[in-house]
């Protein structure tokens, strides 16, 4: 299923430009907007749950933070559970942690070592899950949201991004394939 040119525009339109955030030189994609907006929203997430309605996922894992908007609407729209990416030491209970780079240093994702429990394997091997988040930019948090996911045993059936910066190249690496419901160049 694809976007109308006219339901793009209207969730393209609820998006606002920030520039010089969070420091000069940096034009920020704002989706507080896009949220805000019940018309783009519904016409986002309508999107969303009528693309994956014949993928039979199992999970959807929202990448934190943005991500979890996203995708714990669409897990419950799909009728699946959903399981949060989140940053390193955020998590209560047993984890597996992935690094990636960043422009100076690294950063570390982490998910709990059960997060996954496929319909007929409770062990979690095999279970489907689709990763998302709100923007992929160099894709260092997808890359490696993504490997979590194959660490565990489950499956990244595919990656999916509001927003795609691909003038940045973020989604080579990633070890699935990628969704953006818009493109920006």
């Amino acid at each position: 299923m694809t976007l109308t040119s006219e339901e793009k525009e209207i969730i393209l339109n609820s998006i606002r430009d920030i520039p010089d955030f969070p420091k000069p030189g940096i034009i920020f994609k704002d989706i507080s907007t896009l949220l805000s907006n019940p018309a783009a929203f519904n016409t986002l997430m309508d999107h969303l749950t009528n693309r994956y309605l014949g993928y039979e996922l199992d999970y959807i894992a929202g990448i934190d933070a943005r991500g979890f908007i996203f995708g714990a609407i669409l897990a419950d729209r799909l009728g699946i559970g959903f399981v949060p990416v989140r940053k390193k030491g955020k998590l209560p209970y047993t984890t597996v942690a992935e690094k990636y780079s960043l422009e100076y240093g690294f950063d570390e994702v982490e998910i709990h070592i059960d997060a996954f429990v496929a319909k007929d394997n409770p062990d979690g091997k095999g279970a489907k899950v689709l990763l998302i988040d709100d923007l992929i930019a160099t894709g260092g948090t997808a890359k490696a949201a993504a490997n979590l996911i194959d660490r565990v045993g489950a499956h990244c059936v595919e990656a999916c991004f509001v927003m795609e910066l691909g003038f940045l190249k973020g989604r080579e690496g990633i070890s699935a394939p990628v969704y953006s419901v818009l493109q920006i160049d």
